[in-house]
């Protein structure tokens, strides 16, 4: 990396910590470190992975796409790719509280067609939904929220519009990094955010295009649920533990954020899955 993730990690600042370009790697590591943990305490494979953004890179090193330096390499160039695109404009991106897919889109295309610049960003849950854009679209959506049928509209604290058409200088700086690596067959389905449907053998362009393309996670979620009997977010928090407890009904939800959670997780789970 060039840099000590252990003492940025442990030691901060935080304001070093939370920049897009070391915040990558060091969630990612986590991440990985915490999915060997669980893999080695459940005993089975997953009947399919998915991470919403950074944490596709997690599921495809789970599924054997890279080891874990390889993994980590691409985060970092990902994090600083997205980073230098981010500071090249003044944007952001609000959370839509309270409001359907079709209608944040609807939202969006009308923005733009006055002249902004808008874009449905995340699919995160039912009545939950990301935008990004410029820096005024961000302040006019979240003003004009209830007006415009939205219940709430949350401004966001990132560094820039993610998953939009502002990231296709990040894809530019990116190509180089991904094209250079060669990835290994996946041991199970992993989905992927830019197409809600399990990777294909172009794992490199795929990666790519999600940079710029809208997180589509509720379709991942449903998708994945006609298989699973239960889900596991493996990870710092648990965000995409509650995104699942929103988007499917009648599962198993349980969230490793700890190797403090693996026991409890794995007692959990040998009740909920055949």
């Amino acid at each position: 990396l060039g840099w000590s993730l252990r003492d940025v990690c442990l030691s901060g600042p935080d304001d070093e910590l939370t920049r897009t370009d070391r915040a990558q790697p060091a969630l990612f590591a986590l991440a990985y470190a915490l999915w060997e943990a669980f893999a080695d305490a459940i005993g089975r494979p997953p009947v399919a992975a998915a991470g919403h953004s950074l944490g596709e890179y997690t599921a495809l090193g789970a599924a054997g796409a890279y080891d874990f330096e390889t993994g980590l390499g691409l985060v970092a160039a990902r994090g600083a790719a997205m980073a230098e695109a981010a500071a090249g404009s003044d944007t952001g991106m609000a959370a839509l509280l309270g409001v359907d897919a079709d209608a944040a889109e609807a939202l969006a295309a009308t923005r733009r067609a006055d002249g902004g610049a808008l874009w449905v960003a995340n699919f995160n849950a039912p009545g939950q939904i990301v935008v990004a854009g410029g820096r005024e679209d961000i302040e006019w959506i979240t003003e004009h929220a209830r007006d415009l049928g939205v219940r709430r509209a949350v401004p966001l604290n990132v560094a820039g519009a993610f998953h939009s058409p502002y990231m296709e200088p990040a894809v530019a700086r990116y190509r180089p990094a991904v094209e250079a690596v060669e990835f290994g067959p996946l041991a199970f389905p992993v989905w992927a955010n830019a197409d809600a449907a399990p990777y294909g053998t172009g794992v490199a362009a795929t990666l790519l295009r999600q940079l710029s393309s809208p997180v589509r996670f509720i379709e991942t979620l449903q998708g994945i649920a006609e298989d699973v009997d239960a889900f596991v977010h493996v990870g710092p928090g648990d965000v995409t533990a509650g995104m699942a407890k929103r988007t499917t009904e009648g599962k198993t939800i349980v969230a490793v954020s700890s190797l403090a959670d693996i026991e409890p997780a794995v007692a959990a789970l040998s009740t909920s899955i055949q």
